[in-house]
């Protein structure tokens, strides 16, 4: 089960990033984190931002409301979403479990 942390206004989702991949794109859980893959290489922060970009059009966020809070450098990261009401938050975990 993927594991999420929710505060007031943010949403933590643990992610676990597979870099170079053919295409971007969720590939469900792994060991309590999300598995997504991504297109980009892990070079000069490349992977994270399109890690980034992928989550703000799939959620329909603004890119800066999503960080790396954690693992930057790391396959294995934590991904804060700010600005998430209690709503919207649920209505995230939902489709991200899927």
């Amino acid at each position: 089960m993927i594991e999420f942390d929710e505060q007031k206004g943010t949403l933590e989702i643990r992610v676990l990033v597979v870099p170079r991949a053919s295409k971007t794109e969720l590939k469900g859980e792994h060991d309590g984190y999300l598995r997504v893959r991504v297109a980009a290489p892990p070079v000069e922060g490349a992977a994270n931002a399109e890690l980034i970009a992928f989550f703000a059009k799939l959620l329909g966020i603004p890119k800066s409301s999503i960080e790396i809070a954690s693992g930057e450098t790391s396959r294995r990261k934590s991904v804060r979403l700010n600005g998430i009401d209690r709503k919207d938050a649920a209505e995230i975990r939902a489709l991200l479990s899927q």
